[in-house]
């Protein structure tokens, strides 16, 4: 009918400037490709930086409708949507959630999404600070890493990169946040934004030989989370 999907590589934006590479400016070439005589309209994809589903719909009724059911979805406790991601470190609990607030703050000449332990009842109302809450399963470990389903009922900018480094088990590819998740002896802990600024994720070289990557490569590591499942009405 009206819905088409297609799986989005990491690192192509929704929207882009004036002559930027999007997925919003190759929709049009990919209307004609397809013979489709009405607009095509973005009703759900993944960040930037993730990988993964995009549900396109060619009726303005329909991505509306769509986009309500995604948000309603969530203020009932359900989770309409479903993502995979491979991280560095393995969780101490199979399965479990996380909760925190999230909010922007500004670090140097920089916006950075990080998290609020315990918000205030006047944060969150001035909406400052957003409660969110994502549960995690762990599918798999091997080599120090764990393939882990993530199924967030709130959105939020960088919320499971984010929520991944308070699990002490950042995202593989994530540059923006591991950072954040310091060692001694092995023994993984949190740092503070603050102490912790962005940098190319580090990794050991027992990770490095089984990836084939040179350390100089890591910087074109790209984040490995998938947007894998939508639910639908």
């Amino acid at each position: 009918g009206a819905l088409l999907a297609l799986s989005k590589p990491p690192g192509l934006p929704i929207l882009g400037g004036s002559g930027n590479l999007s997925l919003d400016a190759l929709l049009p070439a990919l209307r004609r490709r397809l013979g489709l005589s009405a607009e095509l309209h973005v009703v759900k994809a993944p960040a930037r930086e993730c990988s993964g589903l995009v549900l396109l719909s060619s009726c303005y009724h329909t991505t509306k409708k769509l986009q309500q059911f995604f948000t309603n979805a969530r203020r009932r406790g359900q989770y309409p949507a479903t993502y995979r991601a491979i991280t560095v470190g393995v969780p101490a609990e199979t399965e479990g959630e996380i909760r925190t607030g999230l909010c922007w703050q500004q670090q140097g000449d920089r916006a950075m999404v990080v998290p609020v332990p315990a918000p205030g009842h006047h944060s969150l109302a001035r909406k400052e600070v957003k409660s969110t809450l994502t549960r995690y399963r762990v599918l798999g470990t091997t080599g120090g890493c764990a393939l882990l389903q993530l199924q967030p009922r709130t959105a939020f900018p960088e919320q499971l990169q984010v929520h991944l480094t308070l699990l002490l088990c950042p995202a593989l590819g994530d540059h923006e946040h591991s950072s954040r998740v310091g060692k001694v002896l092995g023994v993984p802990f949190l740092l503070t934004p603050k102490a912790a600024p962005t940098r190319t994720q580090v990794l050991d070289e027992d990770l490095l030989s089984q990836l084939r990557l040179s350390p100089r490569q890591l910087h074109d590591l790209p984040l490995h989370i998938h947007l894998q499942e939508l639910v639908l009405p």
